[in-house]
């Protein structure tokens, strides 16, 4: 076998005794019975959402193992094609089979990483929020055009997307939006997407044809389920409702629907302008216990994604991501320096290699400083 495929197959033992040990092998077999047993008590769905969660789980771990088993059996199946073509001569079946281990490296990195997705909250669904900054009418564009990339990122993950808020721009773009996304891993993924996103262009608002920069900040926080207790003081908070804007016409809103709540410690605003009041008032709480639990998150461990210790105003020397479209063509994550001159991909939801780069940058335990020296 030679040295270059002896590595590769090195890198994939490796990944399969990581993940391995992220399954707690062990146990696993007897978690897994305990799910099923679980499965069929007749009385499981009296409570939808614990039963949900426990679905939810089981899956999670039924599908690490079938990647843990199906990794591992694939890895046996080629390295046996390759002593036997070794043996035969047969150049053909060794190459085929050289060829199938360097794919299947590639996907044992990518479980890999998923497989450090184990922090507290990052199984969860999550809440985005995308505020304009500085640069007026070119950031509200700037916040919309972040809005559609997080969506079109959303979607093609398979999760669900559902519109809470949105402010719209005076002249184009949104001021602000909020999103719910659902799905496994959602916050985990996209904890990593925190803080100030620069964007340098050619506005097109500007009729001198000038190149412009912007700032638009993003927040992620991981929604709260009835498993994790966060008690709110309703003496701290303040309840405001307001017409929500709307497309005008047949669709204006005529009722004082939507709500805002804002908690005085933390001086912490969220909003929700669905139709009904009741809906909203649900959806807005939900969203400030996700907030409030980020900060609690944050407390307990500092080293947890640097961008939110840095994340300050959405302007000049905060940002964490620069998104060059002229003079040339590069998007360059600040913390990793990960850069790709896919500028439309990234834009249309490409984030992966970002995400995953950030990821593996926070399990390193490096600093930002050190892996910018890197």
């Amino acid at each position: 076998m030679r040295a270059e495929i002896q590595n590769i197959v090195a890198e994939i033992e490796k990944s399969v005794e990581l993940l391995a040990q992220r399954l707690d092998m062990e146990t696993a077999q007897h978690r897994l019975e305990e799910f099923n047993a679980r499965v069929e008590d007749p009385n499981l769905w009296d409570n939808p959402e614990a039963a949900q969660k426990l679905m939810r789980d089981r899956q999670m771990l039924v599908d690490a193992l079938d990647v843990h088993r199906r990794i591992s059996q694939d890895l046996a199946d080629n390295i046996e094609l390759i002593e036997l073509g070794e043996m035969e001569e047969d150049a053909e079946v060794v190459a085929d089979a050289e060829g199938a281990l360097k794919s299947l490296a590639k996907l044992a990195a990518q479980k890999e990483l998923e497989a450090l997705l184990d922090g507290e909250a990052d199984g969860n669904d999550t809440f985005l929020e995308i505020n304009s900054g500085a640069g007026g009418t070119e950031s509200c564009d700037w916040a919309s055009m972040l809005a559609r990339m997080y969506v079109r990122w959303a979607e093609k993950k398979g999760y669900k997307v559902e519109l809470q808020s949105e402010s719209a721009g005076e002249e184009a773009g949104i001021k602000s939006a909020t999103y719910k996304i659902s799905g496994q891993n959602a916050y985990g993924w996209l904890k990593s997407e925190s803080g100030v996103h620069r964007l340098v262009r050619i506005s097109p608002f500007d009729s001198a044809a000038k190149r412009h920069t912007s700032f638009t900040s993003v927040g992620v926080y991981p929604v709260v389920d009835d498993n994790i207790e966060i008690e709110v003081n309703p003496a701290d908070i303040r309840i405001d409702t307001y017409r929500s804007s709307g497309a005008g016409g047949q669709h204006v809103n005529t009722t004082d629907s939507a709500v805002r709540i804002t908690h005085a410690p933390t001086g912490i605003v969220v909003t929700s302008s669905e139709k009904s009041q009741h809906q909203n008032r649900d959806i807005a709480m939900k969203a400030l216990k996700s907030r409030l639990y980020q900060l609690e998150l944050d407390r307990r461990n500092a080293a947890v994604n640097e961008m939110h210790e840095n994340k300050g105003d959405a302007g000049w020397g905060n940002q964490i991501r620069s998104y060059v479209l002229q003079p040339y063509q590069m998007v360059k994550d600040l913390r990793t320096n990960f850069e790709t001159s896919d500028t439309k991909g990234v834009l249309d939801g490409d984030l992966d290699g970002f995400m995953a780069a950030t990821l593996a940058l926070d399990v390193s335990g490096k600093s930002r400083a050190e892996a910018q020296g890197d």
